[in-house]
């Protein structure tokens, strides 16, 4: 029999640790040259951010394909659900992962619609505290993890200089905690250009990486900006790509005009090998974006299109490998309208060359967007109608809209590329004209809520006695049908409460935003309580004509829930549903007891 001694019992535990959990990443310098190092070892940023966090099933699909074309690191932009199979994935294939830490946007911007008050909001600022902390406690033995992003432009988006001192003091304060918690892994914040740079290194010393989006060939610039401020510190280019649209001044139309397939190609192969590869400061970079969709932004920055490849692809393949092309994209050597303007409805011929270095069949489709409107309408890209052929040529039919659209061809192969080019022309409707608030108008049926995917408009409009109130909008506790269902509780036995689904997310009228759902004729849900009846007004409009973009028609029910589920509807035909921006309103009062209600299927149809 073998005895163990209390050494040898210690020896044998630890050798059984996994002690890459242990791993330790620093920032070090030596002469002028900066590193990032891992356990002592130099690790060169080659990242992408990731677009994929919500598909879990195929998380070992994408870093599979992350690290066949060189990816050794992604960057998130905050954390849900999933980030702990997301970096067990990433692990396992040996990539590691900029956490990303979610700060609120002072005022509407590039990035999205939210507004904060950094002045006022100290509730707000305290959630945003300790969410951070949270995360830095739940996240902080990974082995993925490689460093804490902080916020994404928020100095960009943000109007005062208060306002971003503000903000700053409130950055120091969570940079200088998680140092106190996590001394393994350095923290970047992240800006657009250089707009955080001053007050980075007057209020936040804390911060160990200054992360900094830059596009085109600004990126190549970004050290000469830390030297003329005598920053002694590293960057990483947190974002980087093809010059973007804000920065286009050619604008055909009013349109900016787009750049090719080429020169998306070249920003990233020459411009990693340029503009970031040798600036001694600069610890990497991540390449936007590593996802995929069909909307404006797409075309312009994204690595597949509906899941072909695009050009941006094999671009971040040759400059992380140097490998090029499996199989190239087809070439659209010429896209332009023959007419310049014309009426809605009308047939206008198309002038296309295009080619296949492989000689791949070819398929041609066309679409197009509007520049103006809401966020989402701006972002929308649609189905054009066309007819002709390759060898005969094409003609589209132009949408019934008023003013400039931008127009796209795409063009496939049989290996899954797809080549992308955009034109511009002008269309004239009389009914659009008169159109009052731009923003998108859906297909039918028009689901408001359903199985808790891709969810319309946000649940954010809490009000009455809001603290005790809480929304889920994937609960499984009961649904009606699919996997989820939306749950709103009530913990307190008191007072009145009211929920409303609202778009844009955290807005009360002051931001365009909503959908016209003007073909509709019903709007229905199901519902149902967890033991008692409840008495409830639940319709959809919440935003008055006393605000600047009010929802054109309000409707609801007074009804009495129940333990058993039962379809509810309200007539719309009637309704002007032209901008609807609140998709769902419910408010009750308590009586004596805390409530529970479960919301499933909300549809216009």
């Amino acid at each position: 029999m073998i005895r163990f001694t209390q050494l040898s019992l210690l020896v044998f535990a630890y050798l059984l640790i996994d002690h890459s959990c242990y791993a330790q990443v620093k920032v070090s310098k030596t002469n002028e040259q900066w590193q990032l190092l891992i356990d002592e070892q130099p690790f060169n940023i080659k990242g992408v951010t990731f677009g994929y966090d919500q598909d879990v099933a195929n998380y070992d699909s994408y870093f599979s394909d992350l690290q066949n074309i060189g990816v050794n690191t992604i960057r998130l932009w905050a954390t849900n659900d999933n980030t702990k199979l997301l970096l067990d994935s990433a692990h396992k294939y040996d990539i590691k992962v900029m956490v990303g830490i979610w700060m609120r946007h002072g005022r509407p911007g590039m990035e999205d619609d939210d507004s904060f008050n950094y002045l006022k909001d100290k509730e707000g600022m305290q959630a945003m505290y300790d969410n951070a902390l949270e995360v830095v406690n739940r996240y902080k033995d990974h082995p993925a993890v490689l460093t804490w992003g902080i916020g994404n432009e928020v100095y960009l988006n943000m109007a005062t200089d208060p306002e971003k001192e503000a903000y700053s003091k409130l950055l120091e304060r969570i940079c200088s905690a998680i140092k106190a918690v996590d001394t393994s892994h350095p923290i970047t914040s992240v800006e657009a250009w250089t707009f955080g740079l001053d007050w980075w290194e007057k209020h936040v010393p804390s911060i160990d990486i200054y992360g900094l989006n830059s596009y085109g060939p600004g990126a190549g610039f970004l050290q000469e900006e830390l030297d003329k401020r005598d920053i002694d510190k590293p960057y990483i280019i947190t974002e980087f790509g093809v010059t973007g649209e804000w920065d286009i001044t050619e604008k055909p139309n009013g349109i900016a005009l787009e750049p090719t397939d080429q020169h998306k190609y070249h920003a990233i192969t020459q411009g990693y090998k340029e503009w970031i590869q040798p600036k001694p400061k600069c610890l990497g970079v991540y390449i936007f974006h590593y996802g995929t969709g069909n909307n404006f932004a797409t075309s312009w920055l994204l690595t597949h299109y509906n899941e072909y490849y695009r050009p941006q692809y094999w671009a971040i393949r040759e400059a992380y490998t140097g490998k090029t092309p499996t199989n190239k994209v087809p070439v659209i050597n010429a896209f332009s309208l023959v007419k310049q303007t014309s009426e809605s409805g009308n047939w206008i011929p198309v002038d296309l060359a295009i080619e296949d270095s492989e000689n791949d069949e070819m398929t041609v489709s066309f679409h197009y967007n509007q520049r103006t409107g809401s966020r989402k309408r701006r972002n929308s890209v649609k189905p054009l109608e066309y007819r002709g052929s390759i060898a005969e040529g094409f003609q589209i039919r132009l949408p019934q809209e008023d003013g400039a659209i931008k127009v796209y061809v795409h063009v496939t192969d049989s290996f899954k590329n797809m080549g992308i080019a955009t034109t511009s022309t002008m269309v004239s409707d009389e009914i659009a004209r008169a159109r009052k608030y731009l923003v998108p108008k859906v297909e039918l049926p028009f689901y408001v809520y359903q199985d808790g995917i891709d969810v319309p408009y946000a649940p954010t409009a809490f009000m009455g006695n809001y603290k005790s109130l809480s929304v889920d909008v994937k609960n499984t506790e009961e649904v009606y049908a699919g996997k989820y269902a939306m749950k709103i509780k009530y913990d307190a036995t008191k007072d009145w409460y009211g929920i409303g689904l609202v778009d844009p997310a955290n807005d009360w009228g002051e931001i365009l935003g909503g959908y016209d759902i003007s073909e509709a004729k019903t709007f229905s849900f199901w519902a149902r309580t967890k033991d008692q009846n409840i008495n409830v007004k639940v319709g959809f409009g919440l935003i008055g004509n006393d605000k600047p973009y009010p929802d054109t028609s309000k409707s609801e029910l007074e009804i009495t829930l129940t333990p058993k589920w039962k379809k509810y509807s309200i007539k719309a035909k009637k309704l002007d549903l032209s901008c609807i921006r609140s998709g769902f309103v419910l408010f009750s009062g308590a009586n004596g007891f805390r409530q529970t209600i479960y919301i499933d299927d909300i549809v216009f149809e």
